[in-house]
């Protein structure tokens, strides 16, 4: 009797640290989300290309590495590195090499006090 008891209590033990571990990574991930600013709220872009970029990201991963390759150079940190996690997020079906290439590349140039990071931190480990 006594070993089904301290079966009984390992197992409880077990699964009530499982829990908390559970909501703790929940509660983690809500805090992020709310700290999270809206890609059209970031700086680094003119509010001429919203247009463009809706478009090329609406065409899938082929027209948003085009849209990049033609206005890549006049847009800034933390903008580009958001549309480069998109591009990322698009692309990585089609070419995984090159989805790890690019996510590298933003992590690199990504501080911890960008408003990015979080997203950065969220894909890091299906990137690397």
């Amino acid at each position: 009797m006594k070993p089904f008891i301290v079966i009984f209590i390992v197992v409880g033990i077990a699964f009530g640290g499982w829990k908390i571990w559970e909501y703790w990574k929940t509660k983690e991930a809500e805090e992020s989300r709310r700290n999270e600013i809206p890609a059209k709220q970031l700086e680094g872009m003119s509010p001429r290309l919203e247009d463009s970029l809706a478009k090329a990201q609406a065409g899938g991963a082929k027209t948003l590495k085009a849209w990049l390759d033609a206005y890549g150079k006049s847009i800034q940190d933390p903008r580009l590195a958001s549309i480069q996690l998109d591009y990322v997020l698009l692309v990585a079906r089609e070419d995984p090499a090159e989805a790890r290439r690019v996510f590298a590349e933003v992590k690199k140039r990504t501080p911890t006090s960008s408003p990015v990071y979080s997203r950065v931190k969220q894909l890091e480990s299906t990137y690397q």
